[in-house]
């Protein structure tokens, strides 16, 4: 059973900068896509960023494009999600998520393993 655990999220003020890990064990990690989804309180879980299997190709949320960077590392079984300039809007539990498909897909339905989530919290 695949398992990820997420964590590096906290409070930080805005424009300021944190960087997610999500540890992946269990199962092949250099095989899957990997996501980082979010959620905050009253919204619908949203695709933050993407990630292929290689690194080779990732997506992003229009919102986080030019802030966000994700990035993996597949010798540690780990993923990264680097977020700079950070928003108010930002503030959400941020979700990793693995998919047996190989893409750097964006819809939540294409992703067959979950973590626990980790609070970011933005002030302004």
């Amino acid at each position: 059973q695949v398992q990820l655990v997420e964590s590096g999220g906290g409070l930080v003020q805005a424009g300021g900068s944190l960087r997610l890990s999500c540890a992946a064990s269990g199962g092949p990690f250099s095989t899957y896509g990997m996501g980082w989804f979010r959620q905050a309180p009253g919204k619908e879980r949203e695709v933050v960023a993407a990630i292929t299997w290689s690194g080779g190709g990732t997506n992003y949320a229009d919102s986080v494009k030019g802030r966000f960077v994700i990035s993996r590392d597949n010798a540690k079984n780990t993923v990264y999600l680097q977020m700079n300039s950070l928003k108010s809007e930002d503030t959400a539990v941020y979700y990793c998520a693995a998919s047996r498909l190989r893409m750097a897909a964006v819809q939540s339905r294409l992703y067959d393993y979950w973590g626990q989530g980790t609070q970011v919290t933005v002030s302004s």
